[in-house]
């Protein structure tokens, strides 16, 4: 036994001696990607040892957080994803490849929240407005498929504000955008960098912001708890993890790297233009976020008895 921890010490002092690998469960180009490249840049000459990124998409991120969960726990394979992976997936898949207490919650990194819109035709221009037709008329909502951001952050708000919508799940969020902006489908959740350009268009209408905060690109939309629904809050993060088992102080060298790049002001500036923030947390904070958004989802998940295959 003796051995195997001196062994275990060696490893965790001569840390990192090669390539670090990223996976990212999630398609390649989209904003975790973004957020991680800028980080890895500056994160590079702090561990002295190269970090590359493999994008290993499928099942909600199910497959890559699987692979991460099965290395060896050594500080040379991570998991970086959106914190549903964990908080959602495991409430709502039948048969999952991975178990949430083989990952270690390492930095959460970033946040960012859902802006919700309407294609002007709708005749909406505030949240109340909504409400308020939404109970005199069925009003179709669209998200980038079932159990995503917008889908959960929906439900969550037809639940609070005791409302129906009929959910139009697409397969991602480009395709929820058009049609909404063809007007076949009337609202929607989805991402800043999504709707933003079409908003300052004209061509949707902002209503609220999903978040606890107001959207640093939108500061004139307020917030679904500013509209009337106080305690509202669908936030969410970008997180990196580890393997169960990693090394303590090759966790926090990691940790650390992380949080001295996303400090730099070219990066913070760079996430702001993708409308998230950065928290750079220590791994406690990250579980106890986690923990309290699993149950949250788990509750609306539970309630529309959503189940995915």
């Amino acid at each position: 036994m003796a051995s195997i921890v001196s062994a275990s010490l060696a490893s965790a002092q001569s840390w990192p001696d090669k390539v670090i690998k990223i996976i990212v469960p999630l398609p390649p180009g989209g904003p975790s990607d973004i957020v991680l490249r800028s980080a890895m840049e500056k994160m590079q000459p702090i561990l002295k040892q190269p970090l590359v990124l493999e994008n290993k998409p499928g099942a909600n991120g199910n497959l890559g957080a699987a692979e991460v969960a099965r290395a060896t726990p050594d500080g040379y394979t991570w998991l970086w994803t959106t914190d549903t992976t964990i908080t959602v997936n495991p409430h709502v898949y039948e048969k999952m490849q991975f178990k949430v207490t083989d990952l270690e919650p390492v930095i959460r990194a970033s946040s960012f929240s859902q802006i919700l819109v309407c294609n002007p035709n709708v005749g909406v221009k505030t949240l109340t407005d909504l409400v308020r037709k939404a109970k005199e008329k069925e009003l179709s909502y669209a998200s980038g498929g079932p159990g995503s951001p917008g889908h959960l952050t929906t439900e969550l708000l037809k639940a609070t504000a005791g409302i129906q919508m009929l959910h139009v799940p697409y397969k991602g969020p480009a395709p929820a955008m058009q049609d909404m902006l063809g007007g076949q489908v009337e609202c929607g959740f989805l991402a800043g960098p999504t709707v933003l350009p079409h908003v300052r268009a004209g061509r949707l209408t902002a209503l609220a912001i999903s978040g606890s905060k107001r959207s640093l690109l939108l500061p004139e939309v307020p917030t679904v708890a500013e509209s009337g629904y106080p305690g509202f809050d669908a936030t969410f993060s970008l997180l990196l993890f580890a393997p169960k088992g990693t090394p303590a102080a090759t966790v926090q060298s990691m940790q650390s790297a992380m949080v001295a790049a996303l400090k730099t002001p070219d990066l913070i500036e760079k996430l702001r233009l993708s409308d998230q923030e950065v928290i750079a947390s220590s791994g406690a904070e990250a579980a106890q976020r986690l923990a309290a958004d699993s149950k949250k989802w788990g509750d609306v998940a539970r309630r529309i008895k959503l189940v995915l295959e």
